[in-house]
């Protein structure tokens, strides 16, 4: 939020100045800097001119759209021509083997983007059994291996080669990578999201690996994002089936919080906040939380960029007495830009019904209009997507 500060009011006026004489004031001020060269008339325009300015002039339906990652099934991402048609900020593949054509598809999904704005295209490209399009773009073996087996030099290379071709495919952002601290040798299942996901259950290992591939992503022009905040190593269970629990909040300030400091200090584009509820910190998930988002993750990490729920639709969002639209909207309320949601059977059924509580909460009042403004201005800006060029 913004703030801006007043000028002090003299004590006394004793007359006030004519209109020509103003404007003869503002020319000579503008004529000294156009001498000095601080400013132009162009120059003067494109000041005044911003993502956020812009977006006062969208309609509440095309900012709520904007917020929206739509699922799709990569073999078929045409599915959801309508819904970006309609303003969806990205689409979110799914799916175990992509098409040899995808870029082809994807190309012509985003020609269908609303105002040719464009979509963020995202998967889940971790390594190991967490790979959507390996047959295209290669394969990256768990993170526990690379924590184990290579160097912070050979993961960002690895993950390069492998980010650069996901990029030529016109997926520009991985859900990766996974800073949870958590050293159990067991694959990620129902009593343990993490395991072979994380890089270790060493704190610094997590933090040194994490950043590699970040930087590796990033290298190839790929959107990196963080996951899960505030940390899920030690978790009670997994938030898609149901309610789950962090470690303690002490607990996580001290082993899960450093990997996603040094990332963030280090220019992190966007991060994903978990759906976990947090001892300590806060009783809802934390997706859901203000305390989590703008507490903990921008106030006291000072993160700036994309924030991004976990999806929505998961066994613990539903089990706290969220429907996905209503769960949509609080996220928004606490303080994410993006709303992530899994497959569902009628996509485009369920995309309409989130935009819609989401303006229905702006008309209403549940939903300050800045904050889609601010949530859909954060989507934009990842991409570095400017409305004033």
């Amino acid at each position: 939020m913004e703030r801006f500060g007043g000028f002090a009011r003299p004590d006394v006026v004793t007359t006030r100045p004519s209109r020509p004489a103003i404007r003869a004031g503002a020319s000579f001020i503008a004529l000294v800097l156009l001498v000095l060269g601080l400013a132009s008339p162009a120059h003067a325009r494109q000041a005044a001119c911003t993502n956020r300015g812009k977006l006062q002039a969208w309609s509440d339906r095309r900012l709520a759209m904007q917020t929206l990652a739509v699922p799709v099934q990569e073999t078929s991402p045409g599915d959801v021509t309508k819904e970006v048609g309609a303003g969806a900020g990205g689409v979110l593949l799914f799916g175990s083997s992509a098409p040899s054509d995808l870029g082809g598809k994807l190309a012509q999904l985003e020609s269908h983007a609303a105002g040719g704005l464009g979509i963020l295209v995202m998967t889940d490209e971790e390594g190991g059994g967490v790979q959507r399009m390996a047959n295209l773009v290669g394969s990256l073996p768990w993170a526990a291996w690379m924590g184990d087996h290579w160097t912070a030099d050979q993961i960002r290379s690895h993950v390069a080669a492998v980010a650069a071709r996901m990029y030529k495919a016109n997926v520009d952002m991985d859900l990766a990578p996974v800073l949870d601290v958590d050293g159990k040798d067991v694959p990620p299942g129902s009593s343990d999201p993490d395991g072979w996901r994380s890089f270790s259950g060493t704190t610094w290992i997590v933090k040194r690996d994490g950043l590699a591939y970040m930087r590796g992503l990033t290298s190839s022009k790929v959107i990196a994002v963080l996951k899960h905040f505030p940390g899920l190593g030690g978790s009670s269970g997994n938030s898609a089936d149901g309610p789950a629990h962090t470690l303690p909040w002490p607990t996580l300030q001290r082993v899960a919080i450093p990997p996603f400091a040094r990332a963030i200090s280090a220019g992190a584009p966007a991060v994903m906040v978990a759906n976990d509820t947090v001892p300590g910190l806060t009783s809802r998930p934390a997706s859901l939380s203000r305390k989590v988002i703008v507490g903990e993750l921008e106030q006291k990490l000072g993160f700036k960029g994309l924030v991004m729920t976990d999806a929505v639709n998961a066994g613990a969002v539903r089990a706290a007495g969220y429907t996905v639209p209503q769960a949509s909207v609080a996220a928004l309320k606490a303080g994410a830009d993006m709303i992530l949601f899994g497959q569902v059977a009628h996509v485009g059924r369920e995309t309409n019904t989130i935009a819609s509580t989401i303006v229905d909460a702006v008309q209403h009042g549940r939903l300050g209009r800045w904050r889609l403004i601010a949530a859909a201005d954060a989507v934009l800006a990842v991409r570095k997507v400017d409305l004033c060029a």
